[in-house]
Parts: C-alpha cells; sequence; structure tokens
C-alpha cells in the first residue's frame, strides 16, 4: 500500500531593502536587564482534581506546615488533598521595577492534579536564585479552557489546565538595586549580536551627539560616553538614544524543520550557478492472499498465507539549471519547476550546502 504524507513548505519573502528600525527595539540599556523569580505555593479551591495525598506526599506536608502558622495541629495521614494542588510559580521581572509594582505570574502544578481551574494560589514567597524573597504572589488562577468530568467516566477538555496565570498577582516588596549609582557612561547590548548593526548604531548615535559620543566595542556592546550638558537630566538623552533609527543587518539563513516539512527562507539568500537532477523513487506493496485447503476427510484446517509483493517504479528525473538565484523569489521559481515534494526540498537544500551552491546559513530543525 502506497501512504501519502502532506508537508508544508514556507518560503518568506523580502524585498531587497535592509530594514530601519529603532535602537529600543534591537537593542537595551545595561542597567535595563531582567531577572527571573521562583516559588513554591498551594492552590485551594479545586473541584476535585488536586493532587493524591498517596502519590504527591509533599502536598499534605506543605498543608500541615500552613495550617501550624494559624495555630493548628492536623495529622498528615488525616488530610485529604483532592481540593489542592502544589505548584511551582515563575515570573520574569525588570530590574527597573520599584516596591509595590504589580505583576503577572506564571502557575504550574508540580505533583499529580488534573486540572488547576477554578484554584486560587495561597500567598507565596517569590525569591531570588540566591534564595532572597523580593515579592509575594496570591490571587484566582486563570487556566483559559475547561475540564468537565462526568460519573461514568466521560471528560470534555479544552486547553490546558495544569498550568495558568494569576494577572497582576505579584508585589515587588524589595527593589533589585538597592543603592542609586553615579552613572558615568552608558552601555547598549544587541539582542543579536552583529558587527555591521553594532557599527551602524555607533554612527547613529554620532551623527546625532557628537563624533566621540559612542564606541562599538564589539559585535554585541557600544559604550556611550555622556554628554557633559546631559549628566544631570539623564532620562531624555536615554529616551533620544532609544528613539534613533538604524539599519539592522541580518544574516542569511534558510531554516528547516524536518518533522513538519517546513522551509523557511529569509532575505539575502543566493543559490550560485548549479545543476539539479531529481527523480522520485515509488515503492508500492501489493498483498496477493493465497488460500490452502486441506484433504477431504483430513484433519487439516485451511490456511491463509498473504504474499506480500514490492513494486519499484521511478519518475523520469526532471533537471534544471539556476544560473544564478539572488532573491527568494528566484529560489522558489526554481525549486518549483522541479515539481517536488517539500520533503524533497529539504533534501536539495542541504545538496545545495553540501556542494558549496547556498550562500546562506542552514539550520536544521
Amino acid at each position: 500500500m502506497k501512504k501519502l504524507l502532506t508537508l508544508l513548505v514556507i518560503l518568506i519573502t523580502g524585498l531587497n531593502f535592509t530594514l530601519a528600525q529603532r535602537i529600543k527595539d534591537v537593542a537595551y540599556f545595561s542597567n535595563d536587564n531582567t531577572t527571573q523569580l521562583i516559588g513554591y505555593g498551594l492552590v485551594i479551591g479545586l473541584a476535585g482534581t488536586g493532587d493524591n495525598s498517596n502519590r504527591t506526599p509533599f502536598t499534605p506536608q506543605s498543608i500541615t506546615s500552613m495550617l501550624k502558622r494559624f495555630g493548628i495541629t492536623v495529622q498528615q495521614s488525616d488530610l485529604r488533598t483532592k481540593n489542592v494542588a502544589a505548584v511551582m510559580v515563575t515570573t520574569t521581572l525588570n530590574y527597573s521595577l520599584k516596591v509595590g509594582a504589580k505583576f503577572d505570574i506564571n502557575v504550574s502544578s508540580l505533583g499529580d492534579a488534573t486540572s488547576l481551574q477554578g484554584g486560587t494560589l495561597l500567598m507565596t514567597p517569590l525569591s531570588l536564585a540566591s534564595g532572597r524573597v523580593v515579592g509575594f504572589a496570591q490571587g484566582s488562577v486563570s487556566t483559559g479552557g475547561i475540564d468537565i468530568n462526568t460519573g461514568s467516566g466521560g471528560r470534555v477538555a479544552q486547553n490546558h489546565n495544569l498550568a495558568g496565570r494569576v494577572p497582576r498577582g505579584g508585589v515587588l516588596n524589595e527593589s533589585f538595586i538597592t543603592e542609586p549609582q553615579q552613572i558615568t557612561e552608558l552601555s547598549l547590548f544587541l539582542r543579536e549580536p552583529d558587527l555591521t548593526t553594532a557599527n551602524n548604531i555607533k554612527t547613529a548615535i554620532n551623527q546625532k551627539f557628537g563624533s566621540t559620543t559612542a564606541k562599538a566595542i564589539d559585535a554585541s556592546e557600544i559604550k556611550i560616553e555622556i554628554p557633559q550638558d546631559k549628566k544631570e537630566d539623564l532620562v531624555p538623552f536615554m529616551a533620544d538614544l532609544e528613539a534613533l533609527t538604524v539599519t539592522v543587518d541580518y544574516k542569511a539563513k534558510v531554516v528547516l524543520n524536518e518533522r513538519t516539512g517546513t522551509v523557511v527562507s529569509g532575505n539575502f539568500v543566493k543559490i550560485n550557478p548549479v545543476t539539479i537532477t531529481q527523480g522520485s523513487l515509488n515503492i508500492t506493496v501489493r498483498s496477493y492472499p493465497i488460500i490452502s485447503q486441506p484433504g477431504s476427510f483430513s484433519n487439516g484446517t485451511t490456511q491463509v498465507f498473504n504474499n506480500l509483493t514490492p513494486t519499484v517504479t521511478q519518475d523520469s528525473s526532471k533537471t534544471v539549471a539556476i544560473q544564478e538565484a539572488s532573491t527568494v523569489q528566484q529560489v522558489a521559481a526554481a525549486l518549483n519547476s522541479l515539481k517536488v515534494s517539500p520533503r524533497d526540498i529539504i533534501s536539495i537544500f542541504q545538496a545545495l550546502k553540501e556542494a558549496g551552491a547556498l550562500v546562506a546559513e542552514l539550520v536544521i530543525m
């Protein structure tokens, strides 16, 4: 039996011009870092979808410890945790946030709960990687889905209900930067390091604020000397820097996803003169059952033998000559002229790279 596989090809085309973007979209200041917080907490109020106390012993342990804080002593063996789930709480915050700032948090089940829908997160300390607690989280968990179970075993579920969010459920109790610092220079870091882009940023800053204001250190860092008349009021100066537009340069890339058959080709991809020959090989396996009947008055039984016969056919080879392709459209037109499948196009791109004809970085996922 012949099996057909449907695949997808995406060729993202781009015009032959470079893109101008704001500095704030491609770079960030050295003091504009982010940090991650983590915490362990309990979600209560679940409709029988919480952790099983026999399989997740840390959940009843946590409940016992919490109740002791309120002067209530309960034996751990007496607890039933079907309405409670142990969760991990995570978030990513900007260093510039001040005390009292509210932020969203992510809540994910740690035990064997079946759903967090309708639950409420109890007050959970949030700490840095060093263990220092800088905030707390609490509130109703929003999973954005449904999970309905019936007594007969039926279930209707939509979206993933073991992870959710608490909008504005986190509160920052301690600033990340404890002491104000006297800034004499600024550093810009590119989100995607590139020498050409770094040089373009340096040039744009020097044209705006003076020829010696910025200096490109490497592909990812640009140091900026703060002008004397800007040191007293630094925020407007930094805002002007962020608003500058620069020409951003990108590498030529072709991304192949062999699992889904997706081919994504960016701008600046070129193919040197090359000839491509492609032919399809089809294998068909047919079944020819053979039935053997026993003789009369014998004790034998009917036997069936399934004779599988493979047949191999090969389509006529197709050949296309590419003189030179300088745009994605030309690459797509040349490959589409072969009328091959997406999986074949992936193989062709790999062969082009090996032959040195593909002038681009090949990324295989």
